[in-house]
């Protein structure tokens, strides 16, 4: 059975979806891409995964959790799943570029593009960090949930030397 389930965060609401006894989605409230409604049932009595992603997702905020358990399942294509796939391979506070995606997939420079694409369509942002990808010149580029919550993501996993290791800390406009 479809189940959804809203929580608040310090970048905005977000919409937590599940299927059966894994995790399908983690959008932004009105990011791009966000799901269309297709019958999901609200979570009045929420299932496990639901409440367990909903506590690994504000101990992530609180700068307390690195890596998430919650067990997914994420539909896409072949392509999509093994950018998917190299997502997760990325460490907490490091980034990679799209290019060195497509270089780790066997594919040619020229695939940055599509890889960014796949990147765009992870339907579990945050717990498939996608968005610690960033150009080949470190620019930020590209984030479904905005650009201000791909800077305050990064910021959130820098070194405790380097920044706040709590979003309430951060000012957002």
């Amino acid at each position: 059975m479809k189940q959804c389930m809203s929580m608040p965060s310090p970048l905005g609401d977000m919409l937590l979806r599940a299927e059966d006894d894994a995790l399908t989605g983690v959008y932004f409230v009105g990011q791009k891409y966000f799901p269309a409604a297709d019958g999901a049932l609200a979570a009045a009595n929420a299932s496990r995964v639901l409440h367990q992603a909903r506590e690994q997702l504000d101990e992530y905020f609180a700068g307390e959790r690195h890596a998430f358990t919650v067990p997914l399942r994420m539909l896409g294509s072949a392509f999509q799943r093994d950018v998917w796939d190299q997502l997760v391979q990325i460490p907490y506070g490091e980034t990679a570029s799209y290019g060195s995606i497509a270089r780790r997939l066997g594919l040619p420079l020229s695939a940055s593009r599509a890889v960014g694409a796949a990147n765009g369509r992870n339907p579990v942002s945050i717990i498939v960090p996608c968005h610690r990808v960033i150009s080949s010149a470190g620019d930020l580029t590209g984030y479904a949930g905005g650009l201000h919550r791909k800077e305050a993501l990064l910021t959130l996993e820098r070194p405790m030397s380097k920044a706040p290791q709590q979003l309430e800390l951060l000012a957002f406009g």
